[in-house]
């Protein structure tokens, strides 16, 4: 944790720690191990025990994580023998990161703290074909008010108190409304922030940076859009970079489905500990988000979870991804006629012909479409899901079918895990 020192701003507002990089694998073995203990923590000789690192080890990576803000005594515990044991903390406030969901029609940003506790939240209208510049605007200028309005600016007054508790405003409505010319390509001189203001986000040392999540396809590793459905402009745009650069931290890009996996996996949803489920994402779009193995699968080429666009009719409508019969397309149509039941019996299809490939544990539904009726949805895709079973005679029974936890900010909050997960020693973030 070499370079991670304490801070805290001078107007006594929340102290935090440069939290740039973890360069030990152990170390974020151990910080895994505290987030997951809870208040309660967690003795020193259980994380040895629990990593296999020696006590020796362990004492050394805690002093540090302690130096650094990021630990903290939680008491004492009886010992079988002995003096009693010294249990540490995770210290949630000493770190933050920003969680943005670019939706096709809003924009939802969340700060959550390194328990993945959101202590601020804003939305506003967005739409996402207004070109480059107004839609990178609208992320900087909302992301600036919330962080500022959580946790102030350096060297100047924060409306956090220590525990980092939002101000009243902070989880208020943001008006993000953006209009202007289509986004050019990454081969029409659309380089990293092109035109883009620099203003950038308060200098808060607590601040990991910002994770973004959009609707694909995208690539994953370089954060450079591809043909975005709906959107083919923004083809070859570094969002990433451009990002990066307009607001002077770190950016993490991925899918809305992959980035809602993650954070469903991490707070615990099934197949966080080495089991399966596949995350249903219907809003303005439909995707799948996939944790197999216990970790988010992206694909080789990080095209993984292109759910909707599997062609269950050879002549059906055409979609804009320029196929026919798509389940988005087949699905939407059905939403917009204000037809539940069968976009739901549409859903359960598609669904069917997942979990007969996957064999994954769960199916769990969520999205703003979902969310207008969780009952209907749920019942509707179980009842496809039971269907099958009972004609293939599916040992086990049918797969579950749930909706999500975390409603409609599941994705703005599997964001933010973006910058999150690796701290904890979750490869998949």
């Amino acid at each position: 944790m070499g370079g991670v020192n304490r801070t805290r701003t001078t107007s006594g507002g929340p102290a935090g720690a440069n939290l740039g990089v973890v360069r030990s694998h152990n170390t974020a073995l151990v910080l895994g191990l505290l987030r997951a203990a809870g208040a309660e923590g967690i003795s020193r000789l259980e994380l040895a025990e629990r990593t296999g690192l020696t006590p020796q080890a362990v004492s050394k990576i805690t002093a540090r994580l302690r130096e650094s803000g990021l630990a903290a005594e939680a008491g004492r515990r009886a010992s079988t023998g002995g003096k009693p044991r010294t249990v540490l903390r995770l210290v949630p406030e000493a770190g933050h990161a920003v969680g943005v969901h670019l939706d096709r029609d809003e924009l939802r940003v969340v700060l959550v703290d390194l328990d993945g506790t959101v202590v601020g939240e804003r939305r506003g209208e967005l739409d996402l074909g207004a070109g480059a510049e107004a839609v990178l605007g609208a992320v900087g200028d909302v992301a600036e008010g919330l962080v500022t309005a959580v946790l102030g600016r350096a060297g100047g007054e924060s409306s956090a108190g220590a525990g980092g508790a939002p101000s009243a405003g902070a989880g208020g409505e943001s008006s993000a409304r953006v209009g202007g010319e289509p986004p050019a390509g990454a081969g029409a001189g659309a380089g990293a922030g092109g035109d883009v203001g620099a203003r950038g986000l308060p200098r808060i040392p607590s601040l990991l940076g910002v994770g973004v999540a959009l609707p694909g396809p995208l690539d994953h590793a370089r954060g450079v859009l591809h043909r975005v459905t709906g959107f083919p402009e923004w083809d070859g745009f570094p969002l990433r970079d451009a990002l990066a650069e307009r607001l002077g931290v770190p950016v993490v890009v991925d899918k809305d489905t992959n980035a809602a996996a993650l954070g469903l996996s991490v707070a615990g949803a099934e197949g966080g500990a080495g089991g399966s489920f596949a995350y249903l994402h219907l809003g303005t779009g439909l995707g799948a988000g996939l944790v197999l193995g216990g970790g988010v699968h992206r694909g080789a080429r990080t095209g993984a979870g292109e759910f909707g666009h599997q062609v269950l009719q050879l002549d059906g409508p055409r979609c804009e991804c320029g196929n026919r019969g798509c389940v988005e397309v087949l699905c939407m149509a059905a939403v917009a006629a204000g037809e539940t039941a069968e976009a739901a019996r549409v859903l359960g299809v598609a669904a069917g012909n997942l979990v007969g490939l996957l064999d994954i544990d769960v199916v769990l539904l969520g999205g703003r479409t979902v969310a207008g009726a969780p009952e209907a949805y749920a019942r509707g895709v179980g009842e496809v899901l039971d269907a099958r079973a009972r004609r293939e005679g599916t040992a086990g029974g049918p797969v579950p079918v749930r909706v999500a936890e975390r409603g409609e900010r599941v994705v703005a909050e599997g964001a933010a895990q973006l910058l999150l997960a690796p701290l904890f020693g979750r490869a998949d973030g």
